[in-house]
C-alpha cells in the first residue's frame, strides 16, 4: 500500500514532525512524508525540511527574520502579524522584507519569499527601493508616499535578480486578490472600517500608477493585490505567485493509494486552511482517498466531503466554542495507529 503523509503544523508540531507521527499508523507500508507550510505559517520550515537543511535566523531593522539556503535555492520570510483589519496602514512599508531579499539573493536557484509577515499596502514599492529600484518620490514611505509618482526605475533592482526565479508565496485565500478598484484591497479594508473616501481613493490612484509604471497590465493580475500588495513588486520583477502547499505538492504524480493529512483544528469556519485543501485537491488529482487527522473536528460530514476528504479523526472531542487543537506527538502517533487499522489494505 502506498500512502501519502502532507500534514499541516499540528498543535505545536511541525509539519515534518507531525507527518513522522502520522506515518506511524502505516509500518511497513510504502509511506512518504512531503512536510508542506502555508505562507505565513511554517512555510520556510516545511522547505528547509524538505530540502533536508537547517533554518537560520536573520536580523533585519531590528526584526529577526528566517531563512533557508539549499540546493535548489533560498527560501525566507519575516514573521510578523500579516495584514490586519483596521484602517488601512498608509504609512506602512515592505522595506524591510526589501531588505532581507537583497541580502538573502541566491547564486543560482529560486528565491522562494513568503510575503506574508507585515501589514502593509504599499504595493511593494519599499521591497522594490530595497533591490534597488529608483523614483521621484519615496518608495518607502507606504502608500502615501506614492502620491505624485510618475517615473520608475526598475533596471536595477530586475538586474540583482537577473537568473533567479522569483517566487512569492502567498496564501491560497489571496491567489486572487485584486489590487485595484471597487474589489481593490484600498477599497474592501478602507470601506470595512469606514475610513474617509479622499485618502482611500488618493491610495488606490498611487498604486494604479506604481502598477502602470510596474509593467503593462500587471494592475489586472489577479492575486497582484496579495499581502497588501506586495505581490505586485514580485510581479513586477518578473517573478510568479504560488501557495506554499502547490510548491510541495504540485509535482507528484504518484501512484498513490491513500493521502494522510492533518491540522490543529479542522472547523466549518476555515476548513483546515490551504495545506488540508491542496492535500484533498491532490487526493482527487490522483483518484486517492483523503483522511484528515486533527487535534480537534467541528465539522460536518457533508462539508467535509465537498471538500473532498472523505473522513476525519480527531485527537481530542471538542465541546468548546473556541477549539484550540493542542496535540503532543504521542497522542497524534496513537490516533494515526488507530486510523491506520481502518484505513489499510
Amino acid at each position: 500500500m502506498r500512502v501519502l503523509v502532507c500534514s499541516d503544523a499540528v498543535g505545536g508540531l511541525s509539519s515534518a514532525e507531525a507527518g513522522r507521527c502520522l506515518a506511524e499508523g502505516w509500518p511497513g507500508q510504502r509511506t512518504a512524508v512531503v512536510p508542506v507550510g502555508e505562507a505565513g505559517a511554517g512555510f520556510v520550515g516545511a522547505v528547509a525540511d524538505r530540502w533536508g537543511v537547517a533554518e537560520e535566523p536573520v536580523v533585519v531593522n531590528g526584526r529577526v527574520g528566517v531563512r533557508a539556503r539549499g540546493p535548489l535555492g533560498t527560501a525566507l520570510g519575516l514573521p510578523g502579524d500579516g495584514p490586519g483589519e483596521g484602517p488601512v496602514p498608509y504609512a506602512a512599508s515592505s522595506l524591510p522584507l526589501g531588505r532581507l531579499v537583497a541580502d538573502s539573493l541566491p547564486a543560482t536557484g529560486a528565491l522562494l519569499v513568503d510575503l506574508v509577515g507585515d501589514d502593509v499596502h504599499d504595493g511593494g514599492a519599499g521591497l522594490l527601493a530595497a533591490l534597488g529600484a529608483e523614483a521621484d518620490v519615496d518608495l518607502t514611505a507606504g502608500t502615501a508616499g506614492l502620491r505624485g509618482l510618475t517615473r520608475l526605475d526598475l533596471e536595477a533592482a530586475r538586474g540583482r535578480l537577473a537568473g533567479t526565479d522569483l517566487v512569492g508565496v502567498v496564501p491560497a485565500a489571496q491567489r486572487s486578490t485584486p489590487l485595484l478598484g471597487l474589489r481593490g484591497i484600498t477599497s474592501v479594508r478602507g470601506r470595512a472600517v469606514g475610513d474617509d473616501a479622499e485618502p482611500l481613493l488618493a491610495a488606490d490612484a498611487g498604486l494604479q500608477r506604481l502598477a502602470e509604471l510596474s509593467g503593462d497590465g500587471l494592475g489586472s493580475v489577479p492575486g497582484a493585490g496579495a499581502c497588501g500588495g506586495t505581490a505586485l513588486a514580485v510581479l513586477a520583477l518578473g517573478g510568479r505567485l504560488v501557495g506554499g502547499p502547490e510548491l510541495a505538492l504540485g509535482g507528484i504524480t504518484g501512484p498513490v493509494d491513500l493521502v494522510v493529512t492533518g491540522c490543529s483544528v479542522f472547523d466549518f469556519a476555515h476548513r483546515g486552511g490551504g495545506v488540508i485543501a491542496a492535500a484533498a485537491a491532490l487526493a482527487s488529482r490522483l483518484l486517492a482517498p483523503c483522511v484528515v487527522v486533527a487535534g480537534e473536528v467541528v465539522i460536518g460530514a457533508r462539508e467535509m466531503r465537498t471538500m473532498g476528504v472523505e473522513a476525519a479523526y480527531p485527537v481530542h472531542g471538542s465541546d468548546d466554542d473556541a477549539p484550540g487543537g493542542a496535540v503532543g506527538a504521542d497522542e497524534l502517533a496513537e490516533t494515526a495507529r488507530r486510523v491506520g487499522r481502518t484505513w489499510r489494505w
